[in-house]
């Protein structure tokens, strides 16, 4: 077998692997809104839910989903993007920044149960915080950390020093050149970290629960408990309380990823191109 046969084949493979991906991706996707757009409704999107969730809508958990979230990406974000940059930026390789990289590491491979259990007992039951919204926000932006770390980590080496040393010889500081011509320039891969945290944010079930709760009624502070999406798709599912509505916000769970992602993507793409 010759090298052209052996390449055609490897793309044919490497092609056919995507192809795949996208079938499943898109199947799944497909299957999930055919069943859940027919039970969206105004009542369904401003209600709260009743009787368990079998009647109602889900107005309540879309609050509580967007309060966890928020509270998450608030705190996690600046302790995730400032180590990043202090790994990269701020020090050479030793065995501190080492233990950093290995800490990070392991805390993405803790199962989210573990997480949950974390929260409870130390938010929850230690600090006395209860379940709230800030119970579970606290806990999801532990759980975040290290992907935000990771990624803007690898954002910001992806960024050629040529950069650095022109803002260097022109007489910039190192703050300077970091927020004038770093940041901006690996601003497209952090951000793609934190929609991976948010994500990770609004699908999550067992930390969230165990923190925030599952309340239905709507919260009003950060100190309320409350029930996220996912939570609710997971308990009206698990109990078969109502399969339609389950579909319902698994739907919206996708719709509203789409829309983060777009909000997100548009803003960060016209201030690069701004830059450029």
């Amino acid at each position: 077998m010759n090298a052209k046969t052996t390449q055609r084949i490897a793309k044919v493979i490497i092609w056919s692997a995507a192809l795949l991906v996208l079938v499943v991706l898109f199947a799944i996707i497909l299957y999930i809104l055919g069943k859940g757009l027919p039970e969206i409704s105004w009542a369904y999107l401003t209600e709260i839910p009743r009787n368990m969730g079998r009647s109602g809508g889900i107005s309540s958990t879309i609050v509580g989903t967007l309060m966890v979230t928020a509270v998450a990406i608030i705190v996690a974000m600046p302790f995730g993007i400032g180590t990043a940059f202090y790994l990269t930026e701020y020090t050479k390789e030793s065995k501190i920044t080492r233990v950093i990289r290995f800490s990070a590491e392991s805390l993405a491979g803790i199962p989210s149960i573990v997480y949950g259990l974390f929260g409870f007992i130390f938010f929850v039951t230690y600090l006395k915080l209860g379940w709230s919204v800030l119970s579970g926000g606290l806990t999801m932006a532990i759980m975040i950390l290290p992907t935000i770390i990771r990624t803007s980590e690898e954002a910001i080496r992806t960024v050629p020093n040529l950069y650095r040393e022109v803002g260097y010889s022109l007489g910039a500081t190192k703050w300077q050149t970091i927020t004038k011509t770093v940041f901006p320039s690996a601003l497209p891969g952090i951000v793609n970290g934190v929609i991976l945290s948010i994500g990770r944010c609004v699908a999550e079930t067992a930390a969230v629960m165990l923190t925030a709760g599952s309340a239905l009624r709507m919260p009003t502070s950060i100190m309320s408990p409350t029930r996220t999406m996912a939570i609710h798709f997971y308990i009206l599912a698990r109990e078969g309380i109502s399969m339609e509505s389950a579909y319902g916000t698994a739907a919206l769970l996708i719709i509203l990823i789409f829309i983060i992602n777009v909000v997100f993507n548009i803003p960060v793409n016209r201030f690069v191109a701004k830059g450029r």
